[in-house]
C-alpha cells in the first residue's frame, strides 16, 4: 500500500515530519495511527512535487494562503519557511475547520503569529461552531471571497496564492482569482483527492467506441523494457503495469501527485485529469500513467525521460 502525505515541517527544521488525519474507514491512516509506534520502520520514497516557489531572502513578498482541515500541513510548512527566510515577506491564511477544537496544528499556527507579528494574521472559519463575525461562520463561498477581495487582501500587491484543500474548495477560488485577473503563474494549489464522477461517463464511452480493440504496450523504466497487451479505451496503463507485475512509481492514483509521470513516446491516451503536470508538461508529451487510457493499437511510455 502506498499513500502521499505533506511535509508539515519547514525545510529549516532540524526534522521532518507529516501530519497523517485519521480517516474513518482510512486503511494507512488508521494503521498510522493506532498501530505505528516508536521504533517501527516504514518505506518511503524521496520527497516530491512542485508545491512551492524559490526562496528569495532580499525579496519583499505578499502570500496569501487558503486552506481546510488536513490542507493546513503543507501550507504549515510553507508559511514557516518563508517568514523565517525572507525577513521583509508578510502571509495572511484563510483556514477553514469544523470547530476550534478541531483545528489541526493550532498551535504551531499561534506560536507562528506571535514570532511574527505583524508579518503573519490567520483567519479561522468555523463549519460547526458559530463565530461572532459572519464572515467566519461556514465553509468559503462566492459572497466570501468577495468580501475578502475587497476589505482583508488587495489583490494588486500579492505575488503568489497557495491553496490546499477538497478539489471543490480549489476550483471555486480558483476561478475567483482567474475572474480578479490573478496570473496562472501566481497561483499554486495541491488537493486532497480529485472527483471520478465525472470521468465515469468519460470512461464508458471510451470503453463502448474501442470494443474489442487491443493496444500494444511497452514501459520503460529502470532502462529495462517490458512488453503486454491491453484493451483499448479500458484500464489505465499504470493498473494495467502492476497487474502485468512491473514495478514502476507511485503513490495517489488520483492524478494529483504526479509520481506515476513519464513521457509518452509513441501512440495516444485520453488522460482523465492531469492536476499533478503543468501545461508545458502536457504539451512536450509528459503523461500520469494512472489517468492514461491508451486509444491506438500500439503505445510507448517512458519512465526514465
Amino acid at each position: 500500500m502506498r499513500r502521499s502525505y505533506s511535509l508539515c515541517s519547514s525545510p529549516l527544521d532540524t526534522e521532518w515530519k507529516v501530519g497523517v488525519k485519521k480517516i474513518v474507514g482510512g486503511r494507512f491512516s488508521t494503521f498510522a495511527n493506532d498501530v505505528l509506534k516508536v521504533g517501527d520502520e516504514v518505506e518511503v520514497m524521496p520527497p516530491d512535487g512542485k508545491f512551492f516557489v524559490e526562496v528569495d531572502p532580499n525579496k519583499k513578498r505578499q502570500y496569501v494562503a487558503f486552506a481546510a482541515g488536513s490542507g493546513i500541513t503543507p501550507i504549515n510548512s510553507i508559511i514557516k519557511t518563508h517568514l523565517e527566510a525572507e525577513p521583509n515577506s508578510s502571509f495572511k491564511l484563510f483556514f477553514i475547520n469544523q470547530t476550534t477544537a478541531s483545528i489541526i496544528l493550532k498551535e504551531d499556527l499561534e506560536a507562528l503569529k506571535n514570532k511574527y507579528m505583524g508579518r503573519f494574521e490567520v483567519f479561522y472559519f468555523l463549519t460547526k461552531e458559530r463565530r461572532s463575525v459572519p464572515l467566519f461562520n461556514g465553509r468559503i463561498d462566492q459572497e466570501k471571497l468577495d468580501i475578502i477581495f475587497k476589505t482583508i487582501c488587495d489583490k494588486d500587491i500579492i505575488d503568489h496564492y497557495f491553496m490546499c484543500g477538497p478539489e471543490a474548495m480549489i476550483k471555486l477560488i480558483d476561478e475567483h482569482l482567474t475572474i480578479l485577473g490573478v496570473e496562472k503563474r501566481q497561483i499554486h494549489f495541491e488537493l486532497f483527492g480529485t472527483s471520478t464522477e465525472g470521468n465515469k461517463e468519460v470512461k464508458k464511452e471510451l470503453a463502448a467506441s474501442l470494443k474489442d480493440k487491443q493496444c500494444d504496450v511497452t514501459i520503460i523504466e529502470g532502462g529495462v523494457g517490458m512488453d503486454f497487451t491491453m484493451e483499448q479505451g479500458a484500464n489505465n496503463v499504470l493498473d494495467e503495469a502492476l497487474i502485468n507485475a512491473a514495478d514502476l512509481p507511485f503513490a495517489c492514483k488520483g492524478g494529483v501527485c504526479a509520481t506515476c509521470k513519464a513521457k509518452l513516446v509513441e501512440g495516444e491516451v485520453k488522460m482523465l485529469v492531469h492536476y499533478g503536470l503543468e501545461d508545458d508538461e502536457v504539451e512536450q508529451g509528459f503523461i500520469l500513467t494512472c489517468q492514461s487510457i491508451p486509444i491506438t493499437d500500439k503505445l510507448v511510455v517512458d519512465f526514465d525521460v
